[in-house]
């Protein structure tokens, strides 16, 4: 079967001050039908604007996203509001996604207006629907989301982003705005609604943890590109490309035997406007031989010992 989506060689650029910046730089994988994949990486590193140039808020400077077989880099804007029925975001801010003034019952059956989906009666039913598939009583189409605590408030933008039955859901950051009491429950509700709905979705997020939980493979980003990806279980287990080790090994192990020493990483990443020359890791990389500063490594399947062979951009490693 077709992967849903297809990410190929995508840039986003950004004019600034100090010079272009490229936010995504040649990113490129696929996601298979029901899949989660996880992108992780520090703050910076370009996760959140890839989710939104797979949405096309943000516009691609180069590269192609084909979802369910179509180009959709390639539609003009009438024909990208009709393709985003099938794929939605819930963002990172539970307070500042919801408009104050509406009730929820009208936020959460926005997208059935905007789309012209249905009348007035079957609207109000697949609201009281929604809100009960993300756990909110009928009761709360009534009132306004400052009536509401921070995780009952990104239940409820679940439930718009649910409206028009995606198949895809970029979630980017969605709980990293919660008290971590509540970040299980939203986490546990996401994998619910995957299991029952068969979404496909892109879960963005700088907690390991949380990745680790939600995701069938992970992606770990470094100044705008991809420098390992592969089955969660593997890269938390194996971790390859020296940057992925080093943010693992930041990550608590509940098998006190399995702790890894922690891997500090010297000075901050890089300006991205002026990004260095080969690995763009290098300058931080405990491990960097003079090689990583010739040539840019590429994402490819490499030997991981003790593991199967994984993508990963390291002049470290030996190709598969």
């Amino acid at each position: 079967m077709s992967p849903l989506l297809e990410v190929r060689d995508l840039h986003v650029r950004y004019e600034a001050r100090g010079g272009t910046i490229r936010a995504v730089d040649g990113v490129g994988f696929s996601l298979a039908r029901g899949e989660v994949l996880g992108v992780v990486g520090e703050s910076g590193c370009g996760k959140s604007t890839l989710g939104r140039a797979i949405l096309r808020l943000v516009e691609p400077a180069a590269g192609t996203i084909v979802f369910d077989g179509e180009d959709i880099t390639r539609l003009d804007r009438r024909g990208m509001v009709a393709r985003r029925r099938d794929m939605q975001v819930v963002f990172q801010d539970p307070f500042g996604a919801l408009n104050p003034r509406h009730r929820v019952g009208e936020i959460v059956g926005e997208p059935l207006v905007v789309h012209r989906v249905g009348d007035r009666a079957s609207r109000a039913a697949r609201v009281a629907e929604l809100l009960e598939l993300v756990g909110l009583p009928p009761d709360a189409a009534r009132r306004h989301p400052h009536e509401f605590s921070g995780g009952q408030r990104q239940r409820i933008a679940i439930a718009r982003a649910l409206a028009l039955e995606p198949r895809l859901l970029v979630a980017d950051e969605p709980v990293s705005a919660l008290d971590v009491s509540i970040q299980s429950q939203v986490i546990n509700l996401l994998s619910d609604l995957r299991a029952r709905l068969g979404l496909s979705m892109v879960f963005i997020s700088h907690d390991l943890s949380v990745v680790r939980h939600v995701s069938d493979r992970i992606a770990v980003m470094y100044l705008g590109r991809i420098v390992e990806i592969g089955a969660a279980a593997e890269v938390f287990d194996a971790p390859a490309h020296p940057y992925a080790r080093a943010l693992l090994s930041a990550v608590p192990h509940v098998d006190p035997s399995r702790r890894r020493d922690r891997i500090l990483l010297q000075g901050e990443m890089p300006d991205p406007a002026h990004p260095p020359g080969g690995c763009a890791f290098r300058t931080r990389c405990p491990a960097a031989e003079p090689r990583c500063a010739a040539s840019a490594p590429a994402l490819a399947a490499r030997r991981i010992a003790g593991a199967p062979p994984r993508e990963a951009a390291c002049h470290l490693l030996e190709a598969a």
